[in-house]
């Protein structure tokens, strides 16, 4: 008989042993971020990957911020190497009276060290950066960097290898040249994914910057196929003359570019951009607008050139003195009659372009992404400076101060107007008991964590979801054709649309001012359409009403687009499905002994699906005389129940793509060209992408 362990409660909270000062661990130096890299970078994805850059290029921009520093650099190099440059002070290179080793190495080899936490007298008025982790967080998660510091007449050099200095700051040269050169290479064992670069997402990026800190030069190299670069001795990599992609931002116009920029692809409302550049204390204050023809507000917001995604306390004070500026300005013009009510804020922003740009000492962000602007300050100094020069620009530009109270007028009597047809569609649901549409099958369940809802093209591939679902937890809504384009469509024309109604019914969300997300009923919502043109298309429409009206709905990760496979291929008695021409071939074998069969019947055979439609497919024959059958999916419609379950529905199989927005107002522009009135900006979208396109037609 086993001998019966006695049970230790103590022991047994700790399995494998004790649980005492010893299991602690301490993690020395830059341990941590290699330990925990997404605390600092949030992912070691192609995110987080690039986050390196921009930890290092901010850097740089702060001397621009500060006034030290007018021309930036950033090179993609060979073997994964990033260059940055600038021609501002160069970091310190003197001995640190704490750490009594050079400030240079103080300041890439330790957490919260940097120059940016003691106001004026650090050297930085103001930041971007606030905890100290930029330089040594790149610098723990490099294999190797080099930086060079070009000060006071002398080049001083250090070399790190995963965060640890190879040796001390040494003199390695004389310079006329002023300024820092930090060169990495990320560690491939942290960035699994690999070293990739995206040029656009690098471009835009340093674009943006280019616009908030005006007057500064900032270039970006692509040298990642320029064989081996010798960077020794090289100030600008420009200077080289490599025939590499290249491209330079210079804005002088500052936020007022970046306005013009925004409204590319809009046709004004008016002539004139605002624009103010003004401190109120210690708060810089620089903010730009413009309303345009459209509908959709676009507020971009910054503060010490971080983009604030999710807006904050600036964003407040703009919206507050603009909505009580123009209501003033409307009544004493006599645009604003007395029988009207206040503009609100939704009407004074529809249709706006603004950037709201706010630089200040001591932030305080809401959460570690800086998504949020939390500074009580920032707002009563929006709204003071902001408020009076957009008073002073009304009485000096009459004719822009008139276009801007009509437009918003225009958007006073377009919300009347949609109020009443969205409370005749609330009235009329409710006096039918809030029934759903009738081309909804509804699931059974009616809890929304579990209940999906996949929005289907067509009657055809709807029938044959509904006996394919697992009804409990799988409703279907076919859609008939192609939606309404709603780019440029007010909410009363959008409601007038079966369609579209049937959609915002069945999301229970309700939609415009009383939209809550708390009262989706499906939390998986799938877009099903066909693998073609119009497949697309409607797949498009569908994200742009997804996009400009239900956006929580796709922040909060429910929107999903289904993938089903391209092909059916039997080989005897096996099934399998292909998602790509890849996969197909994968499963087939080689191209070798494999032949088109056309010999019984000299065409393509036919086969007989359980619907009892015939598809074309394509027959096969491996060298073994194994008889391989392959069925092209042209639509969802041609899949059988079963097939449909087993390939796009059923939870355990099916294949996936979330919607998510990595970057507002770059989405906000493609769906302006894409779905927009201006044809010239399509057709050369259409035009410069032709090539990545992979129609089936």
């Amino acid at each position: 008989m086993a001998k019966k362990e006695a049970t230790n409660p103590k022991k047994a909270a700790v399995k494998g042993g004790d649980y005492d000062a010893s299991s602690i661990t301490v993690l020395e130096g830059l341990e941590p971020v290699r330990k925990r890299p997404g605390m600092y970078i949030g992912t070691t994805g192609p995110d987080g990957l690039h986050h390196l850059i921009w930890e290092i290029f901010d850097n740089s921009r702060d001397e621009a911020m500060g006034g030290f520093a007018d021309d930036i650099e950033v090179a993609l190099l060979p073997d994964g190497y990033v260059r940055v440059v600038d021609n501002g002070r160069g970091i310190p290179v003197g001995i640190h009276p704490k750490t009594k080793v050079s400030a240079l190495e103080t300041i890439m080899t330790t957490l919260h060290a940097g120059g940016k936490f003691g106001g004026e007298d650090s050297g930085y008025k103001v930041s971007g950066g606030l905890h100290g982790v930029g330089a040594s967080v790149v610098n723990a998660l490099s294999e190797h960097t080099k930086v060079l510091v070009h000060k006071d007449g002398s080049v001083h050099m250090q070399e790190y290898e995963i965060g640890k200095a190879k040796a001390k700051v040494k003199v390695v040269g004389k310079t006329t040249h002023q300024g820092s050169i930090v060169m990495f290479k990320p560690d491939v064992t942290i960035f699994k994914d690999g070293i990739t670069w995206n040029w656009e997402k690098i471009v835009a990026h340093l674009r943006q910057q280019a616009y908030l800190v005006k007057g500064t030069r900032i270039a970006i190299i692509d040298a990642r196929e320029a064989g081996k670069v010798d960077t020794d001795g090289v100030w600008y990599l420009r200077e080289l003359g490599l025939e590499v992609p290249s491209m330079s931002f210079f804005f002088a116009g500052g936020l007022r570019s970046l306005i013009g920029f925004y409204n590319k692809h809009q046709t004004p409302a008016h002539k004139n951009i605002f624009y103010v550049d003004q401190p109120d204390g210690d708060v810089a204050v620089e903010v730009a607008f413009q309303y345009t023809d459209d509908i959709t507000p676009r507020l971009i917001a910054f503060a010490n050139n971080t983009y604030n995604p999710e807006h904050g306390t600036h964003v407040t004070g703009f919206k507050t003195a603009l909505t009580r500026t123009l209501n003033t300005y409307g009544r004493s013009a006599g645009i604003l009659k007395e029988s009207e009510e206040n503009f609100t804020g939704d009407d004074v922003l529809e249709g706006i372009t603004a950037v709201v740009s706010v630089k200040m000492p001591e932030i305080q962000f809401e959460g570690q992404t800086k998504g949020k602007l939390g500074s009580v300050e920032a707002q009563g100094a929006v709204a003071s400076v902001f408020g009076a020069a957009l008073a002073s620009f009304m009485e000096e530009n009459p004719d822009d101060a008139r276009a801007i109270v009509n437009k918003v007028l225009l958007a006073l009597k377009a919300r009347k107007a949609a109020k009443a047809a969205k409370d005749s569609v609330l009235r009329k649901g409710a006096l039918e008991g809030m029934t759903l549409p009738g081309k909804l099958a509804d699931c059974q369940s009616k809890d929304a964590s579990e209940s999906e809802l996949f929005i289907v093209e067509g009657d055809s591939a709807g029938g044959s979801a509904k006996m394919g679902r697992d009804r409990r937890i799988q409703a279907i809504l076919p859609l008939r054709g192609k939606i309404l384009n709603i780019e440029r469509a007010r909410l009363d024309k959008m409601l007038a649309s079966e369609q579209i109604k049937n959609l915002v019914i069945a999301l229970g969300t309700a939609i415009g001012d009383i939209f809550d997300i708390t009262k989706l009923r499906y939390h998986t919502i799938i877009i099903a359409t066909d693998a073609d043109v119009d497949g697309a298309h409607i797949r498009t429409l569908l994200l742009t009403l997804l996009y400009r009206h239900f956006r929580p709905i796709i922040d909060g990760g429910f929107i999903y687009i289904a993938q089903p496979p391209l092909y059916k291929i039997k080989r005897g008695k096996e099934v399998h499905y292909a998602y790509s021409d890849d996969e197909k071939f994968r499963i087939i074998g080689p191209d070798e002994g494999i032949v088109v069969d056309e010999d019984e019947t000299g065409e393509e055979p036919l086969e007989e699906n359980e619907e009892g439609s015939e598809e074309a497919t394509e027959a096969v024959t491996s060298k073994k005389s194994t008889k391989v059958s392959i069925q092209r999916y042209k639509g969802l419609g041609e899949m059988n129940p079963s097939e449909l379950w087993e390939t796009t529905m059923d939870p355990g199989n099916r294949v996936l793509k979330r919607v998510t927005v990595e970057d507002g107002a770059e989405a906000d522009r493609i769906f302006d060209i894409l779905m927009g009135n201006d044809v010239a900006s399509r057709k050369s979208f259409i035009q410069s992408n032709a090539k990545m396109a992979n129609l089936d037609l």
